[in-house]
């Protein structure tokens, strides 16, 4: 659902003088910046569980999958015949691994590529999946289950906070790729960015924490693994490529219901400047790991599109969309939860909405200010009511919750350079970012 031209949405939540603020909508669309997509909704893949209890290995049938198989094996003899040649042979991969450690403790080791080629996702594969933990947890609406990735040596699982931010005390438990499963505790939650830390309770000695990569080098193409506990299916890994990147997408309002039987915790929207990707994401997935072709974290995987209900039970699986929270993001929001259980976010002090501008001999989406705070960062730095923001830092700033986004994946204390259309021309505002005050301010 886009936002009404003229609802307003505050930069953190101050109601505007000047119009209403804006409800974000529980599903949202991303950017409208150029055609409006489809209206999908985007929902937190969790999947619903009886109870917590260690992962088993399931037999699926494989009847289906070999008959497409053998449909596509001959579609490729026939071309192979038909044009006189035959068909070219994957080229060789010699991928070797490489030792990682973080502040003395060993993490998940890099694959690198023998010779530049196509990615090794066998090696990818064994070399993330002990990093990558499956989670069981019991809500007051019953059992859901997730993932999560091992953050350090000493227990911390950083994942979704949709995923345990509802867990009863005491209903937390994680099981390890090998199988072993742990008890664990909530360590910190951060709804406004859907994560969370968790630890375990009397943890191994031997956890493999995964080696964290660097997601502002993602360009779109990239090739990608999303590996989780889909649809209870531990350890499974699907591979994609980064479809997007800085794509503004809201997940959720004050504690909405998830479609998978969980009641998620958040109490204010979820809006992710995410990492958009055809890597299959499902029920489950939430909370799960995304890497690169080295095997680095880029993404925790949180949120998926669906076309709607194909089941009675209201759950929709994957369509090529989905999206994840960049490492950097999450890294940030990760190390204040462990360190003060707590943790502080960007604060611009505007009352935001959607808005179009001429720009030259063009029309351009914005964020139109609609209300500045006294004393805030952007009454400090000049911003006006009536100014169009259209791009932060050089990102193109589309609508207001794209505005949001931006601001959300960055640090009090940031500085940026804000380009505004004020009075038919461009103007350059630079921006301290400033510390978002609590609700309870």
């Amino acid at each position: 659902m886009d936002l009404a031209p003229d609802a307003t949405q505050q930069l953190p939540t101050t109601p505007s003088p000047a119009s209403p603020p804006a409800a974000i909508p529980s599903a949202a669309t991303p950017s409208p910046a150029g055609p409006p997509p489809p209206q999908e909704p985007y929902t937190w893949p969790t999947e619903p569980s009886k109870s917590p209890q260690p992962r088993q290995r399931r037999r699926l049938a494989e009847t289906a999958g070999v008959a497409l198989l053998a449909a596509v094996l001959a579609s490729g003899g026939t071309y192979a015949l038909t044009n006189g040649e035959a068909a070219p042979a994957p080229a060789a991969t010699t991928s070797q691994t490489q030792a990682n450690t973080n502040n003395g403790t060993a993490t998940s080791p890099t694959v690198v590529p023998g010779n530049g080629s196509a990615p090794n996702w066998s090696a990818v594969a064994g070399a993330v999946a002990p990093s990558v933990v499956s989670i069981d947890v019991r809500t007051s609406q019953g059992g859901a289950a997730g993932s999560g990735v091992i953050f350090d040596a000493k227990g911390h699982i950083l994942t979704n906070n949709h995923v345990v931010g509802d867990a009863v005390k005491g209903s937390i438990l994680v099981t390890l790729a090998d199988g072993r499963a742990y008890q664990a505790s909530i360590v910190g939650t951060d709804p406004s960015t859907d994560l969370a830390v968790i630890k375990l309770d009397s943890g191994p000695s031997d956890l493999t924490p995964i080696t964290l990569g660097d997601s502002t080098k993602l360009v779109v193409g990239d090739p990608v693994m999303a590996i989780g506990n889909p649809l209870g299916l531990s350890g499974t890994v699907t591979t994609g490529i980064v479809s997007a990147l800085n794509r503004p997408v809201s997940t959720g309002d004050s504690a909405p219901s998830s479609p998978f039987g969980q009641q998620a915790a958040p109490a204010q929207p979820v809006v992710t400047n995410a990492i958009q990707t055809s890597a299959a994401i499902n029920p489950g997935n939430s909370g799960g790991a995304l890497v690169n072709d080295q095997g680095q974290l880029v993404g925790i995987n949180s949120a998926i599109a669906q076309l709607g209900a194909t089941s009675a039970s209201g759950q929709s699986g994957n369509i090529g969309i989905g999206f994840a929270i960049p490492v950097k993001e999450a890294k940030s929001i990760a190390d204040q939860l462990i360190t003060k259980g707590v943790a502080e976010h960007a604060f611009i002090g505007v009352s935001i909405r959607d808005a179009t501008v001429k720009d030259g001999s063009a029309q351009r989406a914005g964020a139109q200010v609609a209300a500045v705070t006294s004393g805030s960062p952007a009454a400090k730095a000049g911003l006006n009511e009536g100014d169009v923001i259209i791009e932060a830092d050089g990102q193109q700033v589309g609508s207001a919750e794209g505005l949001i986004a931006t601001v959300h994946e960055m640090n009090a204390g940031d500085a940026i350079t804000l380009t505004v259309i004020r009075g038919g021309a461009r103007q350059q505002v630079p921006v301290t970012l400033g510390v978002a005050p609590t609700p309870s301010n």
